[in-house]
């Protein structure tokens, strides 16, 4: 956790953005495997840890916005839970480390509850998303829980993404040492991207890392040669001289921060000189974005510049013509970078995606498109210092949207269909950075993992990291 002062200030500014009811936040438990007792490795809900800190089961907390009062309901371990577990801190101690004074046994939140509804008292809830927790508000409202969330609190969700949006000095400081095991996930990776070796053995071995670096991995790791997929968490394939190895992985810190990046590994060694040239814009893309990043822009227009970089760098090896300028407005780069740049990171790798990215990404000054490509960008909003977001162009070439795209006619005076045709097993390129807005500009966060042709090219396939 971090001080219990960071909690205490947390909680209070949601109250002043709240301006009457209950605030009613709701902790995750665990979830069996395959039966009770076996279950998935325990993830506590993001709003829960950002208000709270406390990462156990079985837990939710109260916001009294009227009479500011805060509790926290739970049990005690019972002898029964010790034997099993080994000694435990006792409710009011971690309440106490959280600045929490008042606890109470978790059945008393439905009385609590029923009371404060009786009353008429408004009762504020953020989107749910987990069925057990769905359930337990349906209970505690005595509503159908299909009604659940639609009465999720607008207010709320709000006010969670104004505070979260703007990453604190410890906040940036525990993503920014957890970066070091994000370097040598990837790394890793592509000193062991050869030709023989399979995609699950290189993605077993970058999930271990990240264990022995504190945390869990941040999403399902994507690790394929079939990166023209742009969620491939398939991993049976074997590396072939030829592939392109794209993984896309982030680790979760002790704290629960995620890290995300993504870097393309040529399994030969060496890129081929079409995979160079098409590297090289993904690069060039990645880096003027970058260079573009900085308080007061809208990340949508650095979406808009990346694809420009990209309609440009693909005209001159003769796959797209006319106008680049034009082709992007009319949204016929999409067929070759068919989602957004970035996206917002922190307690989640798409953080606060539970609230929903368009309240999260977009506002009344910036709405989200509803053209293909720019409508998949889930942060177009301007950016403000204390942001941290995802730098990730990409170029694709997927079969599937090719041909549709090309029976249909779609865009003849940009796109040249007949040259695209012998990229179809060509696969896809990504490169990704984490960064923060800073008062001027933006960083990079840790240590820039190996992007160069040449930085990758001295790495590829050089062996597992000792």
């Amino acid at each position: 956790m971090f001080s219990k002062e960071t909690y205490i200030n947390r909680r209070n500014e949601l109250k002043n953005k709240i301006n009457n009811g209950i605030v009613l936040i709701t902790g995750n438990n665990d979830a069996p495997m395959n039966y009770k007792s076996n279950t998935y490795h325990f993830r506590q809900d993001s709003t829960f840890l950002y208000f709270f800190g406390i990462d156990l089961q079985n837990l939710a907390g109260v916001i009294d916005i009227d009479n500011n009062e805060e509790i926290l309901f739970g049990d005690d371990y019972t002898i029964d839970d010790i034997i099993w577990m080994g000694p435990q801190t006792s409710l009011k101690d971690k309440a106490a480390g959280a600045g929490i004074e008042k606890t109470r046994p978790f059945a008393e939140l439905f009385e609590y509850i029923r009371d404060a509804a009786a009353k008429k008292r408004t009762i504020h809830f953020t989107p749910p998303y987990r069925g057990e927790n769905i359930m337990l508000l349906a209970d505690l409202l005595n509503i159908h829980h299909r009604e659940v969330e639609k009465n999720a609190s607008l207010e709320l969700t709000k006010a969670c993404i104004d505070l979260r949006s703007i990453k604190e000095p410890c906040e940036i400081e525990e993503m920014e040492r957890h970066m070091s095991t994000a370097w040598e996930m990837h790394t890793t990776a592509m000193r062991m991207a050869r030709p023989g070796i399979s995609e699950q053995e290189i993605t077993g071995a970058i999930e271990g890392v990240s264990m022995s670096g504190g945390g869990m991995v941040s999403f399902p790791v994507i690790c394929s040669v079939r990166g023209e997929t742009l969620h491939n968490h398939y991993h049976g394939n074997t590396l072939k001289e030829g592939d392109l190895l794209l993984t896309d992985a982030g680790s979760e810190s002790p704290l629960h921060y995620a890290t995300d990046h993504t870097r393309t590994t040529p399994v030969s060694g060496k890129f081929t000189e079409t995979q160079r040239q098409v590297y090289q814009i993904v690069l060039d893309a990645n880096n003027k974005a970058r260079e573009a990043t900085r308080p007061g822009v809208p990340y949508r227009d650095v979406h808009l510049l990346a694809c420009k970089v990209i309609a440009s760098g693909l005209k001159e090896l003769g796959l797209m013509k006319g106008d680049p300028d034009e082709a992007v407005n009319a949204g016929a780069h999409a067929l070759f970078m068919p989602h957004g740049l970035g996206h917002m990171i922190g307690l989640d790798v798409h953080d606060m995606e539970d609230y929903d990215d368009t309240l999260v990404g977009y506002d009344d000054e910036i709405k989200r498109s509803s053209q293909f490509g720019l409508a998949a960008l889930r942060l177009g909003r301007r950016l403000q210092p204390g942001f941290t977001i995802t730098n990730e162009p990409g170029i694709y070439f997927i079969p599937a949207l090719i041909d549709n795209w090309k029976a249909e006619n779609k865009f003849p005076q940009f796109l040249n269909y007949e040259k695209i045709e012998a990229f179809k097993g060509f696969g896809g390129i990504r490169l990704e950075d984490d960064i923060l807005v800073t008062g001027d500009g933006c960083r990079i966060l840790g240590e820039r993992i190996p992007i160069t042709i040449e930085e990758v090219e001295a790495i590829a396939g050089k062996g597992a990291v000792k």
